[in-house]
């Protein structure tokens, strides 16, 4: 049997298709201003037994297609644990919520979310990449070479890039600040983080895993971060799962 699973997050559509235990094929893809027809491009020509949706746009998948659905957090504990058996703690930064999840087994057992804030997500660091001149690959790799941490005052998106502003008026170095940005992030992640009582191993997805900079600062706070080869489909793949039969 061939399993599907779909994550329409707010910025990209994530797909797996999975078969024997295995990946067999998966694509992601931004979710534009038409994120139904986007959904159908992905879905022609595709060839599956079920299909489950995760995501914020889930419901769509369910109204269109009659298809069942699964919350994020049980998704991404699935889709961890069947990448590293060993997981006990999932930190997923996307593209406009953090989710911190607690799981045994491949199941919940307690979690933390911020879904009501563009801080510290994958916008805010899209926004502040743009305030600096730097391309989103450019900003993480960057940011290691900064030497010194600017306090960042504002989290708030609008407030925090005026202070970025300011700061390149006064003369900083734009490195330093790109680095003070990624400590703010942190800062603002770790008490979601000890809110739950993290257990190693710790797992990073989302697309801000593929931040090398936050990468290293999750690193130096909470000892080795466990990042998958592709963090963004870590959902999707849960989904898949899930549609397969497992972990219902």
């Amino acid at each position: 049997m061939v399993s599907a699973g779909i994550d329409i997050g707010s910025r990209t559509i994530k797909f797996v298709l999975f078969e024997n235990s295995k990946i067999i094929d998966y694509l992601i893809t931004d979710t534009t201003v038409e994120p139904m027809k986007r959904i159908k491009e992905i879905l022609e020509n595709k060839r599956f037994d079920r299909i489950t949706a995760t995501g914020y746009g889930r419901y769509l998948m369910q109204e269109s297609y009659d298809c069942p659905v699964v919350t994020e957090i049980k998704a991404y504990a699935l889709g961890a644990h069947y990448l590293f058996p060993s997981c006990h703690t999932v930190i997923d930064i996307g593209g406009q919520d953090t989710k911190v999840i607690k799981i045994r087994d491949g199941n919940v057992v307690d979690f933390e979310m911020n879904d009501r804030c563009a801080a510290g997500t994958g916008k805010f660091l899209e926004v502040m990449a743009h305030t600096l001149g730097y391309t989103m690959d450019e900003f993480g790799k960057n940011a290691l070479k900064g030497t010194n941490s600017i306090p960042i005052n504002s989290m708030c998106t609008v407030f925090a890039e005026s202070e970025v502003v300011s700061l390149i008026a006064r003369g900083e170095d734009k490195i330093n600040i790109a680095l003070s940005l990624h400590h703010s992030i942190v800062n603002r992640l770790l008490p979601m983080v000890s809110r739950i009582n993290p257990e190693n191993d710790i797992v990073f997805a989302g697309g801000v895993a593929k931040n090398p900079c936050m990468a290293e600062l999750l690193r130096k706070k909470l000892g080795n971060i466990l990042i998958p080869e592709e963090p963004q489909i870590i959902g999707a793949l849960g989904s898949a799962i899930i549609a397969r039969g497992g972990g219902e």
